[in-house]
């Protein structure tokens, strides 16, 4: 639906001759109405930054493959904040019916169980529920006929 400035409407009733009461009152409510649709806007976005939370229980890293979760956090906000927001979103999802009769017991499976709605309220979207694989990598891409890093050792 097109949107018209309240002046302009004005304007066209006053040349068609609208009696200056009802003009008056027809301006005052169309000002009424714009401000509360001024009031509706959603507040600007959050500026998230990426973190990666990776599950290494046994101290395996860096021999073997491991998994992890994609998440993110506000960017202005330190990385390392990342696992007491997921606790404080668990906590919250425990005092809950469903998280009473299903408490997570384990980071895992509070990333896969505790609804979204928990997380986002101490600032925590999880975008991968289920861990992913996490790849190494020694950093270099091999040129032509020249081994790479991991050739050389």
């Amino acid at each position: 639906m097109a949107k018209i400035d309240v002046n302009k409407v004005a304007e066209i009733l006053k040349k068609n001759q609208v009696d200056p009461k009802v003009l008056r009152q027809i301006v005052e409510e169309m000002n009424i109405l714009t401000q509360a649709e001024g009031d509706d806007e959603k507040p600007p976005a959050v500026k998230k930054q990426w973190a990666i939370l990776i599950s290494d229980p046994e101290e395996r890293l860096p021999k073997m493959d491991f998994v992890g979760w994609v998440l993110q956090i506000p960017e202005d906000d330190s990385v390392a904040t990342t696992q007491d927001r997921i606790f404080r979103a668990t906590y919250d999802f425990n005092t809950t019916k469903k998280g009473r009769l299903l408490p997570p017991k384990t980071v895992g499976e509070a990333l896969e169980n505790v609804p979204a709605k928990h997380f986002k309220e101490v600032g925590l979207w999880v975008k991968s529920k289920i861990p992913v694989l996490m790849l190494k990598t020694d950093n270099e891409i091999p040129m032509d006929g020249k081994p790479s890093r991991k050739d050389r050792e």
